[in-house]
């Protein structure tokens, strides 16, 4: 293995797609070991996790993480003894209890945590799930009451609530209890609560706020710890089995993965062990969500936010908001595999529907070239696919992004996707103190809105004041950053096991990319509606393939099929398996190219 001393990777500062390529944190120029020669498993694993951030006498650790070695005590966090013992109250009285879930897959995974965690204590809770479109985010006042004349003493709200301070009141003066289990940003004053569990509260100590990073199904999770827990001086389990929290696992990575929650320390343990979990298939409605995706081998962390997800989320934005939370708690295999199907047909749905909102969006784009942050809206479009469409519009310009769908009333529900660096969650809590907004709230990536039409364009204007800067910032830092830099004999089935050893990945632990080059490109053609797939040939005389997702229209890609001949280049991407073939081989999922002479 050679170390270079530039810090641009194989030279690039400029590439095709305008950017400088710099290692992640040390070099690794493997492009003189062939392949299955260079013996360095060792050395890339510790690499990979120390430029994530690992410290080098923590690798081990964290190359296989672990719930015992990343765990905290449930009780460091404020209000969770008190939520805790309300919960084994309740179970102890066998009250009627109500999980109140986000639509999301978050919500839904939260929810059937709660659900499944209290069945198995022997306490049947009800559910409900607010409908997107007529309900909107978050506890509805109305819904908290009418779930109390109804009967339920407690509810507990999950991925939602934290700024619900109208809603709760209401359920406060009507004598129901609510917990409160989120992961949403809070302000200063909390709404009343019987408990209200959220590591993003801003009294909270260094520790649990150094897990603000979690999923609402992450906090649930160590709510069921420390329920386990507060039944037992009750002698609660003195004749019964404790519950297997483990098992509950697969709920907690798909919730982690799909809210696109940061994937260090205890969301790693959490994931990397709800991947164990999955690949047994023991959760009926999990299993029939896996084989409606045809998923026929055990999942990995970036299934289940682009095909496990994707279909839970389908309930949510167009279809029935409780679909979701009924395929994971079911225990019968026909109607889960109903369900599932279901899902899937709702998915393809909202993928059309995607498609025309995202069109109509990006045409606005012109006009807003020089914003800071893109602020599209327009009437007609469907409000359940504009979180997509809003990451899609961020994805191709760099920029956060907020698309709103314009309704008849005269307000528009909105949903933004910020870049790394940018805090949008805490720009819309400002603007709705600022009276520019119904509602709102989100944390830092990801954000959510009600406003009125004639606020719009003083909201756009107080974005793009209050956040110009950061985005500058955050813009002049972006980069293609890699971690290994080798020759096309290189790109080998086992060097993908060995990058697949410092998973699971996602955002915060970003999966590896790799240069490789020189290489000729022998092939470059359109497959699909809009991939670009090429086929690229090194001096140590190996090719492999590469393909490009949904760039046909890039400057990469025009220059690729148009530009090539007599030309060397340097490809940049991921490395995956592809195996269609007779046997196993790597091939690149290019993410961008570069002028090798």
């Amino acid at each position: 293995m050679a170390t270079r001393s530039l810090s641009h990777v194989l030279g690039v500062s400029d590439s095709i797609s305008g950017r400088a390529w710099l290692w992640r944190g040390g070099t690794m120029d493997l492009a003189g070991d062939t392949a299955g020669s260079h013996g360095l498993d060792h050395d890339i694993l510790s690499q990979l996790l120390t430029t994530r951030g690992v410290a080098p006498d923590d690798v081990s650790r964290h190359a296989n993480p672990t719930m015992r070695e990343f765990l905290p005590d449930p009780s460091e966090f404020r209000d969770m003894d008190a939520a805790a013992e309300r919960l084994a109250q309740a179970v102890l009285g066998r009250e009627k209890v109500t999980i109140y879930g986000d639509y999301d897959v978050d919500g839904a995974t939260s929810a059937a945590l709660m659900i499944e965690l209290l069945r198995e204590l022997g306490l049947d809770a009800n559910y409900y799930i607010p409908d997107r479109l007529l309900e909107g985010y978050g506890p509805s006042g109305e819904a908290l009451v009418k779930l109390a004349e109804n009967g339920s003493s407690l509810i507990v709200t999950v991925d939602c609530g934290a700024m619900a301070h109208e809603a709760l009141t209401m359920a406060r003066d009507a004598g129901v209890d609510v917990i409160v289990v989120d992961h949403h940003k809070c302000a200063a004053e909390l709404p009343p609560t019987a408990a209200l569990v959220n590591p993003n509260r801003l009294d909270e100590n260094d520790l649990a706020a150094s897990h603000g990073h979690l999923a609402a199904v992450g906090v649930a999770f160590l709510l069921g710890i420390a329920l386990v827990r507060a039944l037992r001086p009750h002698g609660y389990f003195d004749d019964r089995k404790e519950p297997n929290l483990m098992g509950l696992l697969d709920l907690v990575a798909l919730g982690t993965v799909a809210d696109v929650a940061a994937l260090h320390g205890l969301n790693r343990a959490f994931v990397a062990q709800g991947l164990k979990i999955l690949g047994r298939r023991e959760r009926i409605g999990m299993a029939a969500l896996m084989d409606a995706s045809r998923l026929n081998r055990a999942p990995k962390a970036s299934d289940l936010g682009f095909a496990l997800g994707p279909r839970i989320n389908a309930g949510g934005r167009i279809g029935e908001s409780t679909l979701g939370v009924r395929l994971l708690t079911t225990r019968d295999p026909e109607e889960a595999r109903a369900i599932a199907e279901q899902l899937s047909a709702l998915n393809e749905e909202r993928r059309a529907i995607e498609g025309e909102v995202q069109e109509a969006a990006e045409a606005l784009l012109a006009n807003q070239h020089n914003m800071a942050v893109h602020v599209l809206a327009g009437d007609g479009w469907h409000p359940g696919v504009i979180g997509i469409v809003a990451g899609r519009i961020k994805e191709k310009t760099g920029k956060p992004s907020i698309v709103i769908a314009n309704d008849t009333d005269g307000t528009g529900k909105g949903s933004g996707r910020s870049i790394s660096g940018v805090d949008l969650g805490a720009a819309i809590i400002a603007a709705r103190e600022q009276g520019l907004l119904v509602a709102g709230g989100g944390h830092a990536m990801a954000a959510g809105l009600t406003i009125a039409a004639e606020n719009l364009s003083a909201f756009t204007e107080f974005l793009d004041t209050r956040l110009a800067r950061d985005v500058e910032r955050a813009r002049a830092t972006q980069a293609m950053h890699l971690d290994l830099s080798l020759a096309p004999g290189g790109l080998t089935p086992d060097l993908v096991t060995t990058l697949d050893a410092a998973g699971p990945y996602g955002v915060g632990w970003p999966a590896p990319r790799v240069a490789v080059g020189p290489v000729r490109i022998v092939k470059a053609d359109i497959v699909g509606k809009d991939h670009l797939r090429v086929i690229a040939a090194g001096d140590d005389g190996r090719s492999f393939k590469g393909i490009a997702f949904r760039a046909a229209e890039t400057e990469m890609a025009q220059t690729l099929l148009h530009r090539s001949k007599g030309r060397r280049f340097h490809l940049a991407g991921r490395v995956k398996i592809d195996d269609w073939g007779p046997r196993p081989a790597a091939e690149l999922h290019l993410e961008d190219a570069a002028f090798a002479d």
